[in-house]
């Protein structure tokens, strides 16, 4: 069968390496914003780099809020990379201007509290066990290359009558968030695309929750 994934071509660099991966990964890839295209998908990527407000105005301008509202309440996946994961927090601070985000979890993205930023370079991370994003890769190291993250999760994990969400936590001088799943919505501070074979089967992992 295969698998139809859009990658969401909204102004932010990084799309042809994050669509090509995906394509290693085993999906048909698709660049666009067409709405219509991007509701029909499989699977939906969000990638992002660059500044959290640059980020939000870019996806404002092809109506994103809703592009991803929309496949959400369908129940079909989403794919956050990056500033494409941060964008989904309820604000973002950067050099004192707060920008609202996507909404999709409460927390503010900040600055790392580290000595040197930006953080660049691979690092471990520690998944919940009922991951399924890193199910066979949970010892594996990514690549990360980020200043700002969140690092106080304010949804409940608490088990209860609704699935609750699986974060994963990585640890650059603190704690932040490096990954979330909750429902079809996950995402990841990390870019799988530039983490060799463990981001690609991460991104296999994705694909077959689809």
């Amino acid at each position: 069968m295969t698998v139809n994934v859009v990658v969401l071509d909204y102004g932010s660099g990084n799309v042809h390496s994050a669509s090509k991966a995906v394509e290693v990964a085993g999906a048909t890839v698709t660049l666009t914003a067409d709405p219509e295209k991007v509701a029909a998908a499989d699977g939906l990527v969000v990638p992002g780099v660059g500044a959290f407000d640059a980020v939000m105005k870019q996806l404002n301008q092809v109506n994103g809020h809703r592009l991803i509202e929309q496949r959400l309440i369908a129940g079909k996946a989403v794919l956050g990379i990056c500033v494409g994961m941060q964008v989904l927090f309820e604000h973002g601070v950067e050099h004192g201007i707060n920008t609202e985000g996507l909404g999709q979890w409460p927390g503010t993205v900040e600055l790392l509290k580290a000595d040197i930023l930006p953080h660049i370079g691979w690092n471990t991370v520690q998944p919940p066990a009922d991951s399924r994003l890193f199910s066979g890769i949970n010892e594996e190291r990514f690549y990360f290359v980020h200043s700002y993250a969140v690092s106080i999760w304010q949804l409940s994990t608490e088990r209860g009558s609704i699935k609750p969400p699986s974060v994963t936590w990585a640890d650059y001088k603190e704690k932040f968030v490096a990954a979330v799943e909750n429902g079809p919505l996950s995402a990841t501070q990390f870019h799988p695309e530039k983490s060799g074979e463990a981001g690609i089967q991460l991104l296999r992992n994705w694909i077959s929750t689809f």
